[in-house]
């Protein structure tokens, strides 16, 4: 869509909706339009409903944390209009703490969506049916994809013979594994690479 078509779209949302979006923005070809995470069932409802704009398609739901903000998550929303042929962002910015209501009853392809958020991220959804990890085990710790999340995890699975069975271990490194490497081969590495000592024992 063209950003005065984007724009016509806004203008729309924001006469019939004055009261429930914070704002919009248009960029790249794409709208954004922002609400309070409480108004997203009212939200939805009506753009799927409106007949300018009969969202009938949810395509995404996922999260962007930024620690630092007291709001700390965007929870992030993505409609296709398959009748008029055009996409939506929807944005909430939501703390920590906050739940925020489920969609599952417009939206029923929201139910794996809110469950994933709440995995990755750790947000709550209230009303949702079955809101449980789905991703990740039944006993992970934490939340993978929260920036203070550390990269190697808290605990690691393997499957001990001895006992016959899987067992969770915290993580333990080996020192070796924690010193990394950056230099490129291509760039000229000032240590022999596993293999050139063959190619030096050919000459």
């Amino acid at each position: 869509m063209s950003d005065a078509s984007l724009q016509e779209l806004a203008d729309h949302l924001a006469e019939k909706q004055p009261d429930m979006l914070a704002g919009h923005s248009i960029a790249f070809g794409e709208l954004t339009v922002e609400i309070a995470a409480a108004d997203a069932p009212r939200v939805f409802e009506f753009l799927r409903a409106d007949r300018t704009t009969r969202f009938s398609t949810l395509i995404d739901i996922t999260a962007v944390d930024y620690p630092q903000r007291e709001k700390r998550f965007d929870l992030v929303w993505h409609l296709l209009s398959m009748y008029r042929n055009h996409r939506i962002r929807v944005k909430a910015q939501v703390r920590a703490d906050e739940i925020v209501p489920s969609i599952t009853g417009i939206f029923p392809a929201a139910d794996w969506y809110e469950r994933e958020v709440f995995d990755m991220f750790g947000i709550f959804f209230s009303g949702h049916g079955d809101l449980r990890r789905i991703l990740t085990d039944y006993g992970f710790r934490g939340h993978p994809l929260r920036k203070d999340f550390p990269t190697t995890g808290y605990t690691e699975v393997r499957y001990d013979e001895a006992l016959k069975r899987v067992v969770y271990e915290p993580v333990k490194l080996t020192q070796e594994y924690r010193q990394f490497d950056f230099m490129s081969p291509w760039e000229g590495a000032e240590y022999v690479l596993p293999g050139d000592e063959k190619a030096e024992a050919q000459k």
